[in-house]
């Protein structure tokens, strides 16, 4: 069992997150650059002034400013790939121990390959899937921690193959002769089949069956003792690779609006250009001309614009990681926080987003006594009474009834105290915790400790608890029928060593246990007063079993055990016939999966917003249920409607038309039926259920966790955004438009992967309807007010080339033409980036703000057109009464209606802001003197003894009033006659 001649044709036992190669990196950059129109049309426009007859002023005023946005984009690209390179060669570096002949090797995780039997000490990460083979604890079994897989924090246990286990040393391993058949590599994390089949001379094979028990998956991690494991997938082929997706490069709504406008505005650059060579009659080499007409007019889509939005995102970026009321929050992708501003669909994971994973027994239900609270406290006095009464320390009870009560309280806290799956660990403090796959299960057993019956020691075999006066109680187990999302129940069988009494116990799901117990009409009631409060209810039942009953049950149950067919049902089929009929309802318990704080007032104010929220959790229906309506996702009044176990199209289908009329319901659907749905009647199923106000999807596998997220994104056309904690979440983070991760139990996989970090689920309010808002505001504003930059430019060009009979000469050239971009106006128009049109209490106050945002109409063709039609205006006016009023300084044209022009931008700026800044202002200020003091720098463009005059400057005013006064008008008529929504609430 070395593996030396099995391992050969199966991919390498590497971590690679990594975008780009060497190779790669420069072309794929590039070529994420140049898909923009922008880029594109900018390279192709600096590439046009190497041929002579195109040539118009200075190279370096075309490609300076596209080689700084390359150089900054590409260089940020490298930074980040490298970090993740880094990364991925410190997980690929980690060193594990292989065994040899000579005892054991160190070897690094990437050296690791098919066959190889690896150890793996308690805290280590496992580093490819394994079958488990050996471990520590003589009854085989180790537990793992599988929250960066299934996103569930709670211990899961795992078994070593007996035969392996039994094996007198490690070593021997290596001596024996065995085959593993696994299947093909798959994403299900909770099934495998497999057999691991032994030669053992002269008595012939010996097989053993495998199951997902007898195995350990990459990136879980120990969490008891070390296990032997033999590596059985690699690399791509484990569960944890195959069940990532690899992300994509995010791109913006509001880019992907700006692209289409600058297409928009590339076809007016080529009408202008046509209708200035049309209207010369196409003379001379016209088609030249209007390549020079085309250059001239470049500046109508400006390069600057992706500068200043890039620089733009980068403070809102910086201002989300600085805000004191969401601490700790972290930016990772600085290119979509106006996504923020634009959601339309929140996806939430359940267990550690909109649950601390947290459990507490809040209720103990017994038909004619409930107990909760501060009455916990007589559940201890009653426990005291019984377990003094079995001493033989009889107590004086008043009342028979007291006797009873006392004895049914034990009765029930015994069997909470014995049917479950938790392991008490002591810890080398001497610290008892207890480990188990389900949190509820835990909760239980600790509320059995505070009450005065503390488990001590478990094994396979037996289990021990301790009564309030340290008396131990010891049980022998006999059987054990672990919970599965079929039966919905767990049961035990065990003998009392002192008393030699045989008792099944059995808990479970209300909807199942109802069936099985005595008749009773309090039970249903309750449950639904439980579901109501938001806990997780369990049925408790109990069966008292002769020696013969017992035999009887073993003998059938053997049978069913190894026949060949239909295994699961004829074991199953024993236990119902046997075992499930006419239990002893012992009582109802009702444990509360704490909530994070202030998630129903997030989720409330998410809502009135106009978000659509679903739930995908990895969780049962059950327990989804339950926080579904704690966290009043679904609202009082609604109706739950349940689709679970469907794998037939036609009943898919079916479910589908009884939940037509139903439109105020929420959905409540299971994995299996899920995929029946995703594999069938994908369409169907998506146009059904977008109608809905809330949906929750249980038993996701990452992979559809995902998969729902695309589809979503494809079928509504709106902004998607996913919040997760687990490394379950990472596909569905990356596949959303935004990703946030929060920071929890459970680790930092998903908040590395997202494109927002948080620490809790209430700081997306702010996320969202603060710092959402004024990035898509301030962006809109930003990115149309550049745009006008540059078509009121190329206006006063077109107008100058009719004058001077429609010659493609330029207006301005060199220092002029690169400073009006840059230092003339960049500052004040870069002070947008801190407006904000409503207060922050009123846009947390009244979320119903948010839903103007995802219509868009901050950035639209209208809004386009309206800045194109003030451009125009505006463009025509200083330059027709510039050749009008200066008709006798003509040869000052340039220097005239250039001033006029950086004036009328200034007080566009201070016309456009909603808050005057002190940013805003200085900038302002500082413009203005820089303008003037460049006068006496640039000589040859100003004539300081004509400019400085009363007659220049007074025309130069009423120049640059006639440009900018009407539209001051215009705003405040707008605002008398019909003002935004918000001004109402501001008052």
């Amino acid at each position: 069992m070395n593996g030396s001649a099995a391992n050969a044709g199966f991919p390498a036992n590497v971590i690679r997150n990594q975008k780009y190669n060497l190779a790669s990196f420069i072309p794929i950059v590039l070529y994420e650059q140049f898909k923009f129109f922008f880029n594109l049309y900018f390279l192709l426009v600096a590439l046009s002034q190497f041929v002579p007859a195109l040539k118009i002023g200075y190279l370096f005023t075309y490609f300076a400013p596209l080689s700084f946005v390359l150089v900054v984009t590409t260089g940020k690209e490298g930074w980040d790939d490298w970090k993740r390179y880094k990364r991925d060669e410190e997980a690929n570096s980690q060193i594990y121990r292989r065994l040899i002949d000579d005892g054991f090797e160190e070897i690094p995780s990437s050296a690791i390959k098919v066959g190889d039997l690896i150890l793996m000490e308690k805290n280590q990460r496992v580093p490819a899937d394994c079958v488990l083979l050996r471990t520590t604890e003589l009854s085989g079994a180790c537990f793992i921690r599988t929250d960066q897989l299934d996103g569930e924090t709670d211990w899961k246990l795992r078994v070593a193959v007996p035969y392996t286990q039994k094996l007198a040393s490690d070593q021997a391993l290596l001596r024996a002769t065995a085959n593993v058949y696994a299947e093909k590599p798959q994403k299900d994390i909770h099934t495998f089949v497999g057999n691991m089949s032994f030669q053992i001379p002269p008595e012939g094979d010996h097989v053993e069956p495998l199951s997902a028990e007898n195995t350990l998956w990459a990136n879980t991690v120990i969490a008891s003792g070390n296990a032997l494991g033999m590596v059985t997938y690699t690399g791509i082929d484990t569960r944890a690779v195959m069940n990532t997706s690899f992300p994509s490069t995010k791109v913006g709504q509001l880019d992907l609006e700006i692209n289409r406008l600058s297409k928009i505005l590339a076809v007016v650059t080529l009408i202008l250009s046509v209708a200035m060579v049309a209207l010369n009659g196409f003379r001379g080499l016209w088609y030249i001309y209007m390549f020079r007409f085309l250059i001239l007019f470049s500046s109508i889509i400006p390069i600057s614009l992706r500068v200043n939005l890039d620089m733009g995102k980068t403070v809102y970026s910086q201002q989300i990681m600085r805000d004191e009321n969401i601490p700790d929050t972290v930016v990772r992708t600085s290119t979509i926080p106006e996504e923020l501003g634009r959601i339309g669909y929140l996806l939430t994971d359940k267990t550690g987003t909109l649950t601390k994973n947290d459990m507490e027994l809040k209720r103990l239900h017994m038909g004619t006594m409930s107990y909760g609270g501060d009455s916990m406290e007589d559940v201890r006095e009653h426990l005291i009474s019984a377990y003094g009464a079995r001493q033989g320390t009889e107590p004086t009870f008043r009342y028979k009834r007291a006797r009873d009560i006392a004895s049914r309280v034990r009765d029930i806290v015994q069997a909470l105290a014995l049917c479950h799956n938790v392991t008490p660990v002591i810890a080398d403090d001497g610290e008892i915790t207890y480990q188990a796959s389900s949190p509820d299960e835990v909760a239980i057993v600790k509320w059995t400790e505070s009450v005065g019956l503390a488990l001590y020691f478990r094994d396979r075999q037996s289990i021990r608890i301790r009564a309030a006066d340290n008396q131990m109680l010891d049980f022998e187990i006999l059987e054990v029928f672990p919970f599965t999302s079929e039966t919905k129940r767990m049961g035990i069988i065990v003998r009392d060593a002192s008393t030699g009494e045989i008792f099944f116990y059995q808990k479970g799901a209300d909807a199942i246990m109802s069936k099985i117990v005595q008749y009773n009409d309090w039970l249903d009631e309750e449950c639904g007063n439980m579901a109501r409060e938001g806990l997780r209810t369990l049925v408790i039942g109990r069966k008292r079993l002769s020696e013969d009953a017992l035999r009887e049950f073993n003998r059938r149950y053997t049978e069913a055990k190894i026949s060949v067919s239909d295994r699961n049902a004829s074991m199953q089929k024993v236990i119902s016939e046997t075992l499930e009929c006419d239990l002893e309802l012992l009582g109802l318990t009702g444990v509360e999966d704490k909530l994070q704080d202030d998630v129903k007032t997030t989720l409330e104010l998410l809502r009135n917003a106009g978000l659509r929220i679903w739930m995908l959790t990895g969780d049962k229906i059950e327990t989804a249920t339950c926080i579904a309506v704690s966290t009043k996702l679904v609202s009082r009044n609604q109706e739950i409607y349940q689709i679970a176990k469907l794998t037939s199209p036609s009943q898919a289908m079916e479910e589908l038309n009884n939940l037509q009329g139903k439109t105020d319901c929420c959905l409540v659907i299971d994995g299996e039926s899920l995929q029946t749905y995703l594999d069938r009647h994908r369409l169907e199923f998506i146009e059904m259920a977008i109608r809905l106000p809330a949906v929750v999807c249980c038993r996701c596998s990452p992979t559809q966790k995902a998969e729902i997220t695309k589809l979503i994104k494809k079928h509504t056309g709106q902004r998607t955004c996913a919040i997760g904690d687990g490394g379950n979440d990472v596909s569905m983070i990356q596949a959303a438009h935004v990703g946030v991760g929060i920071v929890g139990k459970e680790g930092k996989q998903a908040s590395l992967a997202a494109d927002f970090s948080v620490t809790q689920f209430s700081h997306l309010t702010r996320l969202l309807l603060w710092h959402g808002r004024n990035s898509y505001k301030r962006s809109a504003k930003l990115s149309q007010f550049v745009i006008h930059r540059g078509l009121i430019i190329s206006v006063m060009q077109a107008v100058f080339s009719s004058i001077f009979y429609f010659a493609p000469i330029a207006l301005y050239q060199g220092m002029l033409l690169v400073g009006y971009a840059t230092l003339f106006t960049m500052a004040p128009v870069f002070s947008l980036v801190l407006d904000k049109d409503v207060s922050e209490d009123t846009a947390l106050l009244y979320p119903e703000l948010y839903k103007e945002l995802r219509k868009g109409r901050s950035l639209s063709f209208k809004t386009f057109f309206i800045w194109l039609t003030i451009s125009v205006y505006q463009g025509g006016a200083i330059m027709m009464l510039a050749t009008w009023l200066f008709e006798a300084e003509f040869v000052n044209i340039v220097s005239i209606s250039f001033t006029a022009l950086i004036f009328n931008e200034l007080l566009m700026v201070a016309l456009e802001i909603y808050t005057w800044h002190p940013y805003m202002i200085y900038s302002e200020v500082i413009t203005v003197a820089l303008y003037i003091s460049s006068m006496w720098v640039l000589k040859a463009d100003f004539d300081l003894t004509f400019i400085l005059t009363t007659t220049s400057v007074w025309k130069t005013a009423v120049i640059t009033a006639v440009s900018s006064l009407p539209l001051y008008m215009l705003k405040l008529m707008k605002w008398k006659w019909n003002p935004p929504s918000y001004t109402k609430l501001e008052g």
